[in-house]
This record gives structure tokens, sequence and C-alpha cells, in this order.
């Protein structure tokens, strides 16, 4: 499976002040992204109700997220301005993931943030491929499961995207079980557990 590389930005602020932001990045973003080499695909999700915007882009490479990073980072804050009181950015590797998966706004996300050993980290990528993964996906209303992974820092992060909202409130519970099971082998810490909705998702074509 395909490493990708991956930016997170993670933002809060004035719900009040959400949609606006949400609207300019919704309309700027993909081409802001889609003029720069390596680029695969950008998320944008929100919690509009407590005021968090999360957004990822994936990357051929290293090197193309870090020259994106440089080029973009300017134009990316004149957008989020009008919002952002805190802005958060941390590099990831996807190692593990859903592949193709058909996904539209409207559908919710829950994601949840580990922290291990730095040591553990091909045992926790291991246990994802071979028991968290295929468990999330069989949910129902499943639609992907990605581990994005920070093996230097022992650090990772678990996306599960579902249909619609009903199907992400009616997993809570089997997917607190899949969650218990795989950290109590591994002896790693859930730091945060959150969802959000997808606001927009692009991939280039071709």
């Amino acid at each position: 499976m395909q490493t990708w590389y991956v930016r997170t930005l993670y933002v809060t602020g004035d719900p009040a002040k959400l949609d606006g932001v949400l609207d300019a990045l919704r309309s700027e973003a993909p081409g802001l992204l889609s003029q720069n080499p390596g680029y695969h695909r950008f998320g944008l999700f929100a919690d509009r109700e407590i005021g968090k915007i999360l957004m990822g882009s994936w990357w051929e490479s290293e090197s193309a997220r870090a020259e994106s990073d440089t080029r973009l980072r300017e134009r990316r804050l004149e957008l989020l301005a009008p919002f952002a009181d805190t802005v958060t950015a941390d590099d990831w590797e996807a190692v593990s993931y859903t592949p193709a998966p058909k996904v539209a706004p409207g559908m919710w996300m829950r994601t949840g943030y580990v922290e291990f050993d730095p040591s553990d980290a091909p045992a926790y990528r291991q246990t994802f491929e071979e028991l968290g993964r295929p468990q999330l996906e069989a949910l129902d209303g499943a639609v992907s499961a990605t581990l994005f992974l920070n093996a230097a820092a022992g650090r990772a992060h678990v996306g599960a995207m579902f249909r619609d909202k009903g199907a992400l409130v009616a997993t809570r519970g089997p997917q607190s079980a899949i969650r218990g099971e795989s950290l109590k082998k591994l002896n790693a810490t859930l730091r945060c557990l959150e969802e959000f909705e997808l606001i927009m998702a692009h991939r280039p074509q071709g």
C-alpha cells in the first residue's frame, strides 16, 4: 500500500464566523492545491457547533508536502484569518487506508488521536492493518478507515468515515469496543476523540 504524506490543520474559532471561511476554502482550496506538484487529494471537515475546522492535504512525497506548505502558507492564513483564533499544523504519513473510498459532503468522520512508545509504531500499524481497519470497514454505514502515523513521535491519528450522521451515532458503541481492544493490546493512550462533518472532498482528475 502506497504511503502518502499528509499535512493537517486543526483550526478553532468563533462558530458564528465559521461558514464564511468554509465557503472561502471550498472556493479556493482546490485551485491552490492543484497548482502544486505531487498533490493527491484534500478533505475539509467542520464542527459547526463548537467552532472547529480540520483539513488535510495528501502528497506523493515529503518534499512535495514541504514545498507546497511554503507556497501556500501565506494565502492559507489569509483565508483562515476571519475565523481562526488557533491554528495547529501536523505532518503525518497515511500508511493504511480504504482504497478509493467514495466520499461526498454530508458524510461524517470520527477521529481519535493516540500516543504510544515510538518503538511500538510498527506493531500499531500492523494491528490496525490486520484488525482495526477491517473491523471499522465492516461497521454498518462505514465508508473508509485511515491510519495517519507519526512514528518518530509515537503518535497516530485514526479517521473513520460514515455515510451520514445517523450511521456515525449508531456506531459509537461498536467503534468504542474496537478502539478499546486495540489500545489495550498495544498499551497505547487515547488523547482525544472528535466528530466532524465532511464539508468538501477534492481529488484532481486523471
